[in-house]
């Protein structure tokens, strides 16, 4: 979720999207995992999480929790809502391999649906869309009223369920009533937690004295953020690659941006810098391009932490992370927008 806008010379706008987003996976024939997992976000914090195995909901989050406690029928609707979902993505997953003629295994099934909201404009966007073994598969698209198919394998599916209206103005309602109002909520009870602001640790790193120079900031909140580099005090874009805004473990987010050095002439490191900022922190972050402040892997320099190279594409739990990571980063690039359930 990276929405940067330009306020006087400050890249983040004030601007604050809350999202409200469920991820749910299906599999079959894969061992070591549950055959059904689904977890919560609210603002990309896991706030509860249910699979196969434990067969109930376990709220992540204090003030979630202390919701739920409070909620009796919430934290049943929920609770329903686990096994239900099982036998939607299992019905799924036989009618997929039905249509595409498919006989032999494994089988993952995805979905991610949910909603966003600006706190700011109102502007309100919902989702549902599917991925099968790993492929973007089915979105709906809340204009029309329709399902959009990314492969030509899934068009036959779509025509299926383009033929179920009741199903789509569900989905339309879900989107535009049901989960704002509950993101709202949520926003609500846990506006401490989720407003807060954590500065990051930022440091250089480099694998070999020829290799680029990577600027790494760990460990911040929210991930309203953006980080490049600059030169005599303007940003450059020529020899820069940014990665995208990664969650840590802890629900912390880590960001890097590399530097070409070979762009960088002899003599001439000290004019340039990096730059982290923080919506909703004070000042910047800047630190200038010094090979005594640079972290390596070679001999006699300082080791780079495990945690600034290893806990990037964490999801919510290591099953998670496994299964929807390339699904879930690719939905949030590329895929159409839009809601509810099939």
């Amino acid at each position: 979720m990276n929405y940067f806008g330009v306020l006087l010379l400050f890249h983040v706008t004030s601007s604050v999207k809350h999202s409200l987003r469920y991820f749910l996976t299906a599999t079959y024939g894969v061992p070591g995992f549950p055959e059904f997992i689904i977890a919560a976000t609210v603002d990309e914090v896991q706030v509860g999480y249910c699979d196969s195995n434990i067969k109930t909901v376990k709220p992540r989050q204090d003030w979630m929790r202390r919701l739920l406690e409070g909620d009796p029928e919430h934290l049943k609707w929920y609770s329903e809502k686990c096994l239900e979902e099982q036998y939607y993505l299992r019905a799924s997953n036989d009618i997929f391999k039905q249509r595409l003629n498919l006989t032999q295994g494994p089988y993952i099934v995805q979905r991610m649906n949910g909603c966003e909201w600006d706190d700011e404009t109102g502007e309100i966007k919902g989702y549902n869309q599917y991925g099968y073994n790993g492929e973007d598969f089915l979105a709906v698209d809340l204009n029309t009223l329709t399902w959009t198919a990314p492969k030509s394998q899934a068009v036959v599916i779509k025509l299926l369920w383009d033929k179920d209206k009741a199903n789509l103005e569900y989905n339309k309602n879900y989107c535009t009533n049901l989960c704002p109002n509950w993101l709202k909520n949520y926003v609500h009870h846990g506006r401490s937690f989720l407003q807060r602001t954590e500065s990051p640790s930022v440091s250089l790193l480099q694998k070999t004295p020829s290799s680029v120079v990577t600027c790494h900031a760990t460990g911040f909140y929210p991930d309203r953020a953006e980080i490049f580099w600059r030169k005599d005090g303007e940003e450059i874009h020529e020899g820069v690659e940014k990665g995208e805004i990664l969650m840590n473990n802890d629900g912390t987010f880590q960001m890097s941006a590399e530097l070409n050095i070979s762009f960088v002439q002899l003599g001439g490191w000290r004019r340039y810098d990096c730059v982290f900022q923080l919506s909703g922190a004070g000042d910047d972050v800047i630190v200038t391009l010094d090979k005594s402040m640079i972290r390596t892997n070679w001999a006699s320099s300082p080791e780079i932490p495990v945690a600034a190279v290893a806990g990037g594409v964490a999801a919510f739990l290591l099953a998670v992370a496994v299964i929807v990571a390339v699904f879930w980063l690719r939905k949030r690039n590329g895929f159409q927008q839009v809601d509810g359930e099939e």
